[in-house]
């Protein structure tokens, strides 16, 4: 006998958004758009986990089945680039209604931090560049989107240059992961360290950027 709706809830409910694998089986290339939508396009979702989601996403692709659903590759892309384009492009529009006034309001130490490592990127690199380099580093891409359209940068540069790193960035991270996983056996087993290397690797980026802002700062005070 096929369970109900009500009864499968508590499944759906269950799901830790933290999680790449628990989203990805209980939601598939769907939740992908989803959360690469809210990562990217809304200041709630600066937690949730892109960079491990694309690559794991990626890796479960691979046919022979790797600890988790099979999803298919055209599919994943397509909701990933659809996901990550679509919340930039929100994001930027909820900036140009407001955007500072909703951080303000935000009390959360770590979106504050994204905010600052966002503004800079925007000052040292100029917009094009920021806005692509920004997809890397993980809470600057869910911030610098709305700071964008506070700031007012063009509209038509935004757009062309965040369509670039977005699809840059999930289509990188999908095929690695998918090609990982077409060339090393039995690579589900270290899943879990790939997933925190990912991460990692992902975050070196800003440990930079604060290493660098703090010499720069100790440097002026000493001068001083």
């Amino acid at each position: 006998m096929s369970s109900s709706p009500v009864s499968a809830l508590p499944a759906h409910l269950a799901v830790n958004v933290l999680d790449a694998s628990s989203l990805l089986s209980a939601f598939g290339a769907l939740g992908i758009a989803v959360v690469l939508f809210a990562e990217t396009g809304l200041l709630v979702g600066f937690f949730l986990p892109g960079d491990s989601l694309l690559f794991t996403a990626g890796l479960l692709c691979v046919p022979g089945g790797h600890g988790g659903p099979h999803l298919h590759l055209p599919q994943v892309l397509a909701a990933s680039v659809a996901g990550a384009l679509a919340g930039a492009q929100c994001g930027y529009l909820i900036g140009r209604r407001g955007g500072r006034a909703l951080l303000e309001r935000s009390r959360n130490r770590r979106l504050h931090d994204g905010a600052v490592r966002a503004e800079e990127l925007l000052a040292r690199y100029g917009h094009a560049r920021a806005v692509v380099l920004a997809r890397f580093v993980p809470v600057v891409r869910t911030v610098l989107n709305p700071l964008a359209g506070a700031l007012d940068v063009p509209a038509r540069t935004f757009t062309l240059w965040q369509v670039v790193g977005g699809t840059v960035w999930t289509v990188g991270l999908v095929l690695a992961g998918y090609a990982l996983g077409s060339t090393v056996p039995n690579v589900d087993r270290y899943l879990l360290p790939l997933v925190a290397l990912v991460v990692a690797v992902s975050l070196l980026p800003l440990a930079l950027e604060l290493l660098r802002s703090r010499r720069a700062r100790q440097a002026r005070e000493e001068a001083r």
